[in-house]
């Protein structure tokens, strides 16, 4: 409805492109935005409650049920949490092949992100099947990319999808050489077009749209962060993942079933733009001349510039771990021998999305007491719906609600939300009494 002096309701019964059900709910009032409701009605999943009375290792594989994306991140959460109570200290070999692991979940999570889901959006089309139309040879890279990911994730975990390979203390079992050497071979011959998708992706029409805002992430004292770190923001956070339930509180908002997360009261953000514009120095002198030479300049406030940081992070997980595959060979002992104790340990990874953060209380057998789970979208909530804000206002509230449907969603899925398993939004709703 083009008239802004009436009320009225839209109800969209399938948006595409994001991971879940959730509906976006606006009211307009004499030109302004009266009221903005990001909506999550999924049913409560209860996976805290459900792991209560869980051994260490049922725990490991449990996490990796809550999403299909993100597995590797939910277990090398938890797996840091419970090795904290369980006093163990990962070998060197263990750390360095965890490492790999969650390299190839970035990839194929941002590969995902960026050619399903992403990209047609900012060239105009209404689905990946659509843009590969036009785009044939860029979406057929970014499956490939998405499928070596893929293929390092089974090889270390013997599936791609909820793998099973992560134990306390490693691994187990080690992937043979030949494994190794052919996932090398893949590995080098993806380098370029790896190269050439930060090309493509920061060629983009994307929107100019600067905004204030907090960005939070992992910092390692060398590393770019992915496994492990202290958890920062630009705005001088600098504290131990310990600390994280000091600083950060989620509530309940009445219209949604997800919860909601504010840092010291404010809402942030955590994900690939947070992680970028918080360690621009981590990354590779090349990397950050190929970002120079492109025109876009780190740290950005601008939201879309999101997409950019995914590509970056593809390249930089890529390289990577072919680094840390150079010399492999595989561990004696892929893994340690635990006994079971009591006691709290917390574990904070880098998720695609953002921080992921795991607490978890054990008993004297080793079984859980307790469990809390903060994933990234529950954190990037409140700055959805403060990005909303801000963009549909800049966008113009006076256009057809169509168009500020399309836009809503643009916002929306430029976090990558994981909602759910499933793959769509709906219920857009623009009152406009």
């Amino acid at each position: 409805m083009n008239d802004d002096k009436r009320s009225g309701e839209i109800h969209v019964p399938v948006l595409a492109r994001v991971e879940g059900e959730g509906g976006l709910e606006i009211r307009v009032r004499e030109g302004r935005l009266e009221t903005l409701k990001l909506r999550i009605f999924e049913p409560p999943r209860l996976f805290e409650k459900l792991l209560e009375g869980r051994g260490a290792q049922e725990v490991i594989d449990g996490v990796a049920r809550i999403c299909g994306i993100c597995p590797v991140a939910y277990q090398m959460t938890a797996v840091a949490a419970l090795e904290a109570i369980l006093g163990i200290t990962p070998s060197p070999w263990v750390t360095r092949m965890r490492r790999v692991m969650y390299c190839g979940e970035w990839l194929q999570s941002h590969a995902l992100h960026i050619h399903l889901l992403a990209a047609p959006d900012f060239l105009g089309f209404d689905s990946a099947p659509a843009m590969a139309t036009r785009y044939p040879d860029e979406v057929r890279r970014g499956l490939r990319l998405q499928g070596l990911g893929n293929a390092i994730m089974q090889t270390f975990g013997g599936r791609s999808v909820h793998p099973v390979g992560v134990c306390p203390g490693g691994f187990f079992r080690a992937p043979d050489a030949a494994a190794i050497a052919a996932l090398r071979a893949r590995l080098e011959a993806s380098r370029a077009e790896s190269l050439a998708l930060i090309d493509w992706v920061a060629g983009l029409p994307l929107p100019e749209d600067d905004q204030d805002f907090a960005s939070v992430s992992l910092r390692h004292p060398g590393d770019y962060p992915i496994t492990a770190g202290r958890i920062v923001s630009d705005r001088g956070l600098d504290i131990p993942v310990e600390a994280f339930e000091r600083h950060v509180k989620e509530f309940q908002v009445p219209h949604s079933t997800a919860l909601h997360a504010l840092l010291d009261g404010r809402p942030y953000l955590v994900g690939p733009l947070a992680r970028l514009n918080n360690n621009l120095d981590r990354l590779p002198d090349a990397l950050r001349e190929r970002l120079a030479a492109n025109g876009i300049r780190f740290p950005s406030r601008n939201m879309f510039h999101s997409i950019v940081a995914r590509a970056v992070e593809m390249h930089l997980a890529l390289d990577e771990a072919l680094r840390l595959i150079e010399d492999y060979a595989p561990a004696a002992a892929p893994h340690a021998e635990t006994t079971p104790r009591a006691g709290t340990g917390v574990g904070c990874t880098e998720a695609p999305r953002g921080i992921l953060w795991h607490r978890y209380a054990l008993d004297a057998r080793g079984l859980v007491e307790s469990a809390r789970i903060v994933p990234p979208t529950s954190q990037n909530q409140a700055r959805m719906e403060e990005d909303l804000a801000a963009a549909l206002t800049r966008f113009g509230l006076d256009r057809d609600d169509d168009a500020l449907r399309l836009h809503g969603e643009m916002v929306i899925r430029n976090y990558d939300p994981c909602i759910s398993c499933a793959t769509h939004f709906l219920d857009f709703r623009a009152d406009r009494g």
